[in-house]
């Protein structure tokens, strides 16, 4: 009999997986819930099975003091030291007991029936937890099993997953029986067993796609350094070559570009940019705006040391550079990390028109050039902008101080003398249909 149930226990852990350990320790676990009765309903008492032959022993934890008040939890200090001649008051010793492992009735063994199915589905669920939680950022081929609410539910293996509505490519069905690939987002524990979350739309899913179909990826000459997606739209994949004489725009899009358009069919046709990746920022943020041609780039850091991008394209540039509903530009800003502001070259030369008599107009008013750029960076960059803010505000510019009232005067007296002239008033409306009442002349 025991002999067999070893045999059990190894057919079962092969069956589902388990280490037969985990098995023999739920058994153990079970026989101990079911033997309360005739074992007692202390914590000191154990039972354990030898892997070997399948023999059953029951062992109970006593603690060594020098008079017994309870002989089910304490031992004396004589007999101790009969079994151990170094135990010693206060110990605890494991010793090997007397009970007997009396026959199970209906109800114990339906108790230690549940303990072990029990245990069973916890080290599948940890087992399953455990193969998958490794696999997160890369890609699983699962078969749609139902559709719940707009989300798909894949089989993998022997797990399920779960594909959200957000995580889907829009405008992509799905049916039971597909088989898809997506990529492993996040796997956590949950009441219910591992929960598997799986993307189509994620970044990463694109990253791992090129790793697949590109032999130059997979052998490390070419690699994904940076990449954008608006799922089902367009995307851009910023790559780099580790050999000089390695083309890795190239290499990526392949003979007459085949192995593009195979990532772009498994995206449902979305459209794909590769830019070559570049060390200088300034270079990169010109890249990443391609197809558009750009004239310059200046790269800035605000006060949180977030990078930002001045971006200069020539006029007919400008929508191209944007994109169709701001789409290059925020694909752009989302490869580089930037905040990316574009402006044509006719807008830099009319605002540096505009600066240039802005100071031109501050000097007139006898604004010293280091007054000049302290009202800049206030905001009174004109005469106009100094009266609008007021006198109050003019003089808490540290640099201008005492010269507050003479430069708000100026300034007064500089719009005064720079008035536009007002348009001069209409015809009114009721003279017009007055001409238009008058009797025809051949009336």
């Amino acid at each position: 009999m025991n002999r067999e149930l070893i045999m059990v226990i190894e057919q079962l852990g092969r069956e589902k997986g388990i280490d037969k350990e985990v098995l023999f320790e739920a058994l153990e676990t079970a026989l101990l819930s079911a033997s309360r009765k005739s074992l007692g309903p202390g914590d000191n008492v154990r039972i354990h099975i030898d892997r070997k032959t399948g023999d059953f022993r029951v062992y109970q934890r006593k603690q060594v003091v020098e008079e017994i008040t309870d002989p089910e939890t304490q031992i004396a200090l004589a007999d101790a030291k009969s079994l151990n001649p170094e135990a010693e008051v206060g110990v605890e010793l494991e010793l090997l007991s007397d009970k007997p492992l009396a026959d199970l009735g209906r109800i114990a063994a339906q108790t230690a029936k549940q303990v072990i199915l029990q245990k069973v589905r916890d080290a599948e669920r940890e087992g399953i937890y455990s193969e998958f939680a490794g696999k997160e950022g890369q890609i699983l081929r699962g078969v749609v099993h139902r559709i719940e609410k707009r989300n798909v539910i894949l089989e993998i293996g022997k797990a399920e997953a779960i594909l959200p509505d957000r995580e889907q490519i829009p405008g992509e069905r799905y049916n039971p029986g597909d088989r898809i690939r997506a990529f492993v987002l996040e796997v956590r524990r949950s009441a219910k067993g591992p929960q598997i979350t799986l993307s189509r739309t994620h970044p990463g899913y694109l990253a791992r796609l090129f790793e697949t179909e590109i032999p130059e990826i997979q052998e490390g000459i070419v690699v994904v350094k940076a990449t954008a997606r608006e799922a089902g739209e367009r995307a851009k994949v910023a790559v780099a070559s580790t050999k000089r004489d390695v083309d890795p725009i190239g290499a990526c899009v392949g003979l007459r570009g085949t192995r593009i358009q195979v990532i772009s069919r498994e995206l449902r046709g979305e459209k794909i940019d590769i830019i070559e990746w570049s060390h200088d920022p300034a270079t990169f943020v010109a890249r990443a705006l391609s197809p558009a041609k750009v004239s310059g780039v200046t790269i800035e850091e605000d006060g949180e040391g977030q990078p930002s991008a001045l971006v200069i394209v020539p006029d007919n540039q400008l929508s191209l550079a944007i994109g169709k509903k701001g789409q290059n530009a925020r694909l752009a800003a989302k490869l580089t990390g930037m905040r990316i502001d574009i402006k044509s070259e006719s807008e830099v030369e009319t605002a540096r028109v505009d600066a240039e008599e802005s100071r031109a107009a501050l000097a007139s008013l006898g604004a010293t050039l280091e007054v000049a750029q302290a009202l800049e960076a206030a905001g009174m960059a004109s005469p106009r902008a100094i009266v609008e803010a007021g006198r109050e505000v003019l003089a808490a510019v540290p640099a201008v101080g005492d010269l507050a009232d003479k430069i708000y005067a100026a300034a007064e007296a500089w719009l005064a003398a720079h008035a536009e002239p007002e348009p001069a008033d209409e015809p009114a409306a009721e003279v017009v249909a007055a001409d238009d009442e008058r009797p025809p002349a051949d009336a």
